[in-house]
């Protein structure tokens, strides 16, 4: 691939308190990744510097302030900003929210004018990024609004993928949420990532119970026979290879995922907890279901390590390596599917 073919990697910087600054840098020191693809920072030349001193780090910025300067030989910083910022490793600050959100603006406005073909977000702190004109969670629900399509919370790694019913909703409110529209949303999502972004032409699906051990026949709950049960039958009248609900308490102890493409569990914990102990730090977060191809580490801010130069940056590599995959089997798919061969006619013999 000619360097001017590569795919353009936007990154936000995240919360430059946190250990973003320092897994960008140890991720981009490989001057290797440079053959495949163009990293662009988007922070300013003073904090990537302030960076680069502390961690003692030998990367060569190019430095530029309109995407256009971008060199593809080079990690570019895109100045989003040219205030000095005071980073002190650790510690919680609004101002340093504002300057993340700044970030993650400028870089998302860049992925919707296709100027980076894919954007991968350092962890920002979800607390110190609210204010008057940024009311999110976090990045999901901020990219659900600005860019098109259904999202979703994918958990992936090279052999396990995690899906979410419910994402950041509180406990006590999940058996509300979960409705037969939203089951059949997220599950045709999942659906179409596999076929799409990981290049599985027939998936198998398993789906998590929402109580303990499924309900027991309505004695812990009625909601997996009353709402999961039916629509999963229903899902799978379509020709879907949908499996469940499966009781969560045993599901993954027995292996019995490896027997799956995807898993969707129904709330946060169920999910991500086995997924990240068996991730082992080598998770991905993946936003599915928009049009544009967002990734991110499985971890965040990592306050209580910032600036130690001790932070393992193997989840965002992988994040980089995971966008540009995906990124590449979707690109192959829209032009496999937006071309389909016309059936030649048949020849009628006389």
């Amino acid at each position: 691939m000619k360097q001017e073919e590569n795919i353009i990697v936007g990154i936000s910087v995240g919360d430059l308190n946190g250990i973003g600054g320092e897994i960008i840098l140890k991720t981009f020191k490989d001057e290797r990744f440079l053959d495949f693809c163009t990293p662009v920072i988007f922070a300013s030349a003073k904090a990537m510097t302030f960076f680069k001193s502390h961690f003692n780090s030998q990367i060569n910025f190019n430095i530029i302030n309109n995407i256009s300067q971008l060199a593809h030989n080079k990690v570019n910083v895109l100045n989003c900003w040219n205030e000095p910022v005071k980073i002190d490793f650790g510690k919680e600050d609004i101002k340093i929210g504002a300057f993340a959100i700044k970030s993650l603006e400028a870089a998302t406005k860049a992925l919707k004018e296709n100027d980076i073909h894919v954007l991968v977000t350092a962890p920002i702190n979800k607390h110190n990024i609210q204010s008057e004109d940024f009311k999110f969670p976090g990045h999901t629900d901020y990219l659900a609004q600005e860019l098109e399509g259904e999202s979703l919370m994918f958990m992936i790694t090279d052999t396990l993928r995690v899906g979410l019913l419910t994402d950041h909703v509180p406990v006590k409110d999940i058996s509300t949420h979960i409705t037969p529209e939203l089951i059949e949303k997220k599950i045709n999502t999942v659906y179409n990532s596999l076929k799409k972004d990981f290049n599985i032409q027939r998936p198998k699906i398993a789906v998590l119970g929402i109580n303990p051990h499924t309900g027991d026949n309505g004695v812990i709950g009625s909601e997996d026979d009353d709402v999961l049960r039916p629509t999963l039958h229903k899902i799978k009248e379509t020709g879907k290879l949908v499996y469940g609900p499966y009781a969560a308490d045993s599901f993954f102890g027995s292996n019995n995922y490896k027997n799956f493409d995807a898993i969707i569990a129904s709330y946060h914990d169920q999910g991500l907890i086995p997924f990240k102990t068996l991730s082992f730090g080598q998770g991905v977060n993946y936003t599915a279901g928009l049009n544009k191809v967002r990734t991110s580490p499985d971890h965040g801010t990592a306050y209580e390590i910032a600036g130690k130069g001790i932070a393992d940056e193997n989840s965002f590599k992988e994040a980089v390596f995971s966008a540009i995959k995906i990124y590449k089997n979707r690109t192959s798919y829209e032009q496999l599917t937006s071309n389909p061969l016309k059936k030649a006619p048949r020849k009628v013999h006389r």
